[in-house]
């Protein structure tokens, strides 16, 4: 309920001041599970990137979101639930196993889940790596695979930037569901699973117009942090 509330009250003025538009949206089922696989470029993609669908779409977040304590952890509570998120189960152990069990569970529930095979956002705009978690869920749930891709958001509104910048109109894409329907019952093969995986990128790359790079999102981050280390000492 309060996800809505949020969207009824932030729809309208993001609509007036950002002007965002979308493409695509027919692509999306209007009801029943889906999964939405997405780029990541920044932290506006929360709030831009569901906002012209009617259903509401599921993220998933550390449980870390939904128990800090005092004023910063009610706050944090607050905008996590407004946005979608809801916390991965980590009673079972590894954080990737949760992750699944987590988003297994919205889909058979007929929710659209939201999915950043990147794993986090984008340090320079450009496109990496997916990890193989997506393509596991996809095989095991036999949903719905549609790509979505955010256009605009990382120039205005870049990792450590604290407020979007005006002037700039974001966008985003909603491509047509990819069948993976051949390689049901495969999840285990990580051949498999990285094809699969691969398949979702390069929808994205064609989507976002992104320059693709082979590597991990979260390993580029460590070595540009690395080299800004260097060339200040």
């Amino acid at each position: 309920m309060f996800y809505w509330v949020v969207k009824a009250i932030l729809g309208p003025f993001l609509r007036v001041v950002f002007r965002p538009w979308a493409e695509g949206a027919e692509n999306v089922p209007r009801q029943g599970p889906a999964i939405l696989a997405g780029n990541h470029l920044s932290f506006a993609d929360h709030f831009f990137g569901p906002l012209h669908l009617r259903r509401k779409v599921i993220s998933l977040g550390k449980s870390d979101y939904f128990t800090g304590r005092g004023v910063k952890g009610f706050f944090s509570r607050l905008f996590f639930s407004g946005v979608g998120t809801v916390p991965i189960d980590r009673s079972g152990g590894k954080a990737s196993e949760a992750a699944l069990r987590t988003g297994m569970r919205v889909l058979s529930e007929g929710s659209i889940l939201g999915i950043y095979p990147e794993g986090t956002r984008s340090p320079d705009g450009r496109l990496y790596k997916g990890k193989t978690g997506v393509a596991r869920l996809a095989l095991m749930s036999r949903v719905p695979v549609i790509p979505w891709a955010m256009v605009n958001t990382f120039e205005m509104m870049p990792p450590g930037r604290p407020l979007p910048k005006l002037g700039i109109r974001p966008g985003v894409r909603f491509g047509k569901p990819l069948d993976f329907s051949r390689y049901y019952g495969m999840e285990e093969d990580r051949l498999v699973l990285r094809a699969v995986t691969d398949e979702i990128m390069y929808a994205l790359m064609e989507l976002s117009e992104q320059e693709y790079v082979d590597k991990y999102a979260a390993s580029a981050k460590v070595e540009m942090e690395r080299a800004a280390r260097a060339a200040k000492g």
